[in-house]
């Protein structure tokens, strides 16, 4: 078991080893994640309006 100092210096090493993204890096992935949630609500919409017009059809058809 170490003690508080030892784990802090080691706490700094292993941090100071980090590669942290640049911020072109940061704005690209965030682009990208609002870009898919983008495509995958506009399929979701697509696949909802789908099945509900089917539904709509069939009750209206048989009901």
């Amino acid at each position: 078991m170490t003690n508080p100092f030892q784990f802090l210096q080691q706490t700094r090493a292993e941090v100071a080893k980090v590669v942290w993204p640049t911020r072109k890096e940061v704005i690209t992935t965030t682009a990208m994640v609002f870009l898919l949630a983008l495509v995958a609500a506009i399929f979701f919409f697509g696949v909802d309006w789908l099945i509900r017009n089917a539904l709509e059809l069939l009750l209206t058809s048989f009901g």
